[in-house]
C-alpha cells in the first residue's frame, strides 16, 4: 500500500503584493476623504433648512467646489444629475431629513 504524500502548498500571501498600499498612504486617503465629506456636509447643513419642509425624504447631491446642489426624489437620479452637470468632479449625496443619512442600519 502506498502512502499519500499530498501536502498543502505554502501560503504565499497576496496575489499582487506590489498593489498593497502602505499605511501612510491609506491614512492620507482617509484624511482626504474626511475633509471632502466635511466640505459637502457644511453645504448640506446650510441649505437643509430651506428645503426640508417641501422636499422631505428627497435626495440632494452636493458638489463642494462650486457649492452647487441638485435635488431629486430618487437617489440614483440625483447622482446621475450631478454626474451630468459635473462629470469630472466628486460629489456627495444626502437625504433631506433630520440626519442626512440615506439608509437604515
Amino acid at each position: 500500500m502506498t502512502e499519500s504524500t499530498a501536502k498543502q502548498p505554502a501560503r504565499r500571501g497576496r496575489i499582487f503584493p506590489e498593489h498593497t498600499l502602505p499605511p501612510e498612504e491609506l491614512a492620507r486617503r482617509k484624511a482626504e476623504d474626511e475633509a471632502f465629506y466635511q466640505r459637502c456636509r457644511t453645504i448640506f447643513e446650510r441649505v437643509r433648512p430651506d428645503f426640508i419642509q417641501e422636499h422631505y425624504g428627497s435626495y440632494i447631491a452636493v458638489e463642494p467646489d462650486s457649492a452647487d446642489y441638485l435635488i431629486d426624489v430618487d437617489k440614483m437620479q440625483a447622482h446621475k444629475k450631478a454626474l451630468e452637470k459635473y462629470p469630472n468632479t466628486d460629489h456627495c449625496v444626502f437625504c433631506l431629513n433630520e440626519t442626512g443619512t440615506t439608509g437604515t442600519i
